[in-house]
């Protein structure tokens, strides 16, 4: 079955555009022009959404928070779609929880390529960044005192309550808490969390583990950093 894509921009002709060539590629998509609109669709159904920033009356942003705090899409990957190229916009679109942004005016094969590195991150992976075997049917908790990463329901706990962790979040948290007392720089964490083909900047990477720490609370504190050289979990702070 084709993967659902969802397109919401209040320009057609892009809306049409993005259709074409990401249903060249074997998608399915679903195109909508306004975020309102977007809002009537069965959301849960789609495994990616492509979203502008600046429409009408809802923006892409509000659309994204409201995605974000609905238990049946609160992990469905998002990209941000705009015009809006500032540092500042990207940083806010990422702190929402975005999973990738692209400025328009883009390139199409850009677009695709990203879509296929996004949706890859979002398929059961080890903490190496490849996918599960097939024949993996149980992968063991990830457990530091209090906070624990269960691997199969890809969920990260904090006191047994559930901590609302992005994708990018939980792969970043679980690769340094499997590999504590140890620091790794922002490359080292870009390969083993990213894929390859996604340009990340350091400042990503900054933006993530600032928001992570906000989420896992009293743990923050044992995610150090080292100046000059990146960051780690250590045990003892």
């Amino acid at each position: 079955m084709p993967v659902k894509i969802l397109v919401i921009d209040d320009e057609e002709a892009l809306c049409e555009i993005l259709k074409f060539n990401l249903e060249k590629d074997g998608y399915d998509v679903t195109t909508a022009y306004s975020a309102e609109e977007a809002l009537t669709l069965d959301l849960s159904s789609f495994s990616l959404m492509i979203v502008d920033i600046m429409m009408e009356r809802l923006s892409g942003f509000d659309f994204a928070k409201r995605v974000r705090v609905n238990a049946a899409t609160e992990f469905t990957p998002i990209i941000f779609c705009s015009a809006l190229s500032g540092e500042d916009d990207t940083v806010m679109g990422l702190n929402i929880g975005a999973d990738d942004y692209i400025t328009k005016p883009f390139v199409i094969s850009e677009v695709l390529a990203r879509v296929r590195a996004v949706l890859r991150r979002s398929q059961p992976k080890s903490p190496w960044g490849s996918l599960r075997p097939s024949n993996s049917v149980y992968e063991p908790d990830v457990v530091f005192e209090n906070l624990r990463i269960d691997q199969n329901e890809k969920l990260c706990y904090l006191n047994n309550e559930p901590a609302n962790l992005t994708k990018t979040e939980l792969d970043i948290l679980l690769f340094l808490l499997q590999h504590r007392n140890r620091i790794y720089s922002r490359e080292e964490i870009i390969r083993h969390v990213w894929s390859s083909d996604v340009v990340v900047t350091n400042r990503t990477i900054d933006t993530n583990i600032a928001r992570l720490r906000k989420k896992i609370g009293q743990y923050g504190n044992n995610i150090v950093t080292r100046l000059g050289f990146g960051y780690g979990f250590q045990e003892t702070v």
